[in-house]
């Protein structure tokens, strides 16, 4: 156990502080055109929450080649994953269309957050300078699944440290202007991804190109047209990843908007809770990410027991964390909330929502982790189902009831933005198991078709 556990964190580390890096780019624009100006940082609470979901969703399909790319590596199959990475590049340009459509053109997204005036300007703006940048991200998350499939996260993070390292001073010349340049405010702030985006782009082709590592998939050796056999595998198993991925962005989106009417000081409690789940979610994540390659790869090698028992112990290890962030979240989550906030008002309604955290991230770290395990058996539908009826069905409709007391019937603490937080966890319970079990089954009847094929 204590082999396979190694294997894993020398994966999970590095990419733990690139999804950290990720994080740190929202926290700079946030702190950085909050110094600008209230209007410009309401645009890019809108903008954000607008790009994100369509990156999300978009950037998801492409995570597809992880699962291909680390079974055909296991498999000795170098070559096809080159022509995978070429199909790839063709179905990020079909995607860009789309989402440059959505991003460029966003007026019935802003007429849907009765966005109007300045604040509609301000919106548009930073939307239409990212859309220019879109093709540049999927592009590099095409290259970041190809690293971590071959088991080479330390060549994404690396890159993603120094956009981090440049995102604070091209913010600074963007946002508030200088060397001729106007000042922009918060469209200054996606003016700085988008360039850094296409670096990183760049890089990575660049990358793809001249490193050892990759030399052998022969990715640019020739020019390959759109293959529909590939396209059609890829799409099999992105389209439902990345309706995953939007399942759980959306619900979190809705979640925000149902609790702001509760008042300012319960929605600055809420997103309280809300930044600190999602940072200490980037743990298990990670696992999740590290545990499928390895997994992915012994399929390729034929070596099911061996997937079955680092699935396992993935599981394990994500879940043991998780236990002592929960312990150490619950004792110090009064030094928490005074991190965040020194108005006492807006801590005492986190208070109870950080609680909830601290309860419910087993769940979440068990569900991310078997997820991404499912994918390394290229198994991605009965799992957005699952996310659809848990995070959708339990998490929001019961959060809905709860929060609102629908009927009446909801005892007062479990009332409120409570009641939101006590629905999700709910889910994500729900979700855990069901995607536990569901791991179980394909597993034995994997180990079982191959055991009588041997």
């Amino acid at each position: 156990m204590l082999t396979d556990v190694r294997r894993i964190a020398a994966l999970a580390w590095p990419v733990l502080i690139g999804q950290l890096a990720i994080i740190a780019f929202s926290v700079i624009d946030t702190a950085m055109v909050g110094r600008y100006s209230a209007l410009d940082l309401a645009a890019l609470g809108l903008g954000a929450s607008i790009y994100i979901s369509v990156f999300i969703g978009l950037t998801g399909i492409l995570t597809a080649l992880q699962p291909i790319a680390a079974q055909l590596y296991g498999a000795g199959h170098h070559a096809q994953i080159g022509e995978e990475v070429r199909q790839g590049l063709w179905l990020a340009l079909a995607l860009t269309i789309i989402g440059f459509i959505i991003l460029y053109f966003p007026a019935p997204l802003l007429d849907l957050a009765h966005a109007h005036g300045a604040l509609r300007v301000q919106t548009l703006r930073y939307l239409q300078l990212l859309s220019f940048g879109l093709p540049a991200s999927l592009i590099f998350r095409l290259y970041s699944s190809l690293a971590n499939a071959l088991g080479r996260p330390r060549l994404v993070m690396a890159m993603q440290l120094g956009a981090l390292a440049l995102k604070v001073p091209l913010n600074a010349w963007m946002i508030f202007g200088g060397l001729g340049l106007p000042a922009l405010g918060g469209p200054g702030c996606a003016l700085a991804s988008t360039a850094i985006n296409w670096l990183c782009a760049a890089l990575a082709l660049l990358a793809l190109a001249r490193l050892k590592v990759f030399g052998a998939l022969q990715v640019f050796r020739h020019f390959s047209w759109p293959r529909w056999s590939y396209q059609k595998e890829q799409l099999r198993l992105g389209l439902p990843i990345g309706l995953s991925y939007l399942i759980e962005v959306t619900t979190y989106t809705f979640m925000a908007l149902f609790i702001a009417r509760f008042g300012a000081t319960t929605l600055a409690g809420h997103q309280i809770a809300s930044n600190l789940g999602a940072v200490i979610y980037m743990t298990p994540l990670s696992i999740g990410i590290a545990t499928s390659t390895l997994v992915a790869q012994s399929l390729g090698a034929q070596r099911t027991e061996h997937a079955r028992r680092l699935a396992h112990h993935g599981i394990l290890l994500s879940c043991a964390l998780a236990c002592v962030y929960c312990v150490a979240v619950f004792t110090l989550r009064a030094f928490i909330i005074r991190g965040y906030t020194p108005d006492p008002g807006v801590a005492a309604a986190a208070m109870p929502l950080v609680m909830i955290v601290a309860g419910y991230h087993l769940f979440d770290a068990l569900q991310v982790t078997c997820a991404f395990v499912l994918r390394a058996y290229k198994v991605v539908v009965a799992p957005t189902v699952i996310y659809a009826l848990a995070l959708w069905g339990v998490g929001l409709g019961g959060g809905y009831l709860l929060g609102f007391d629908v009927g009446g019937l909801a005892p007062s603490w479990a009332s409120g933005a409570r009641g939101f937080w006590l629905a999700s966890a709910a889910s994500l319970m729900i979700a855990g198991a069901g995607l536990l079990g569901w791991l179980s089954r394909i597993s034995r009847r994997d180990a079982r078709f191959h055991g009588h094929n041997t």
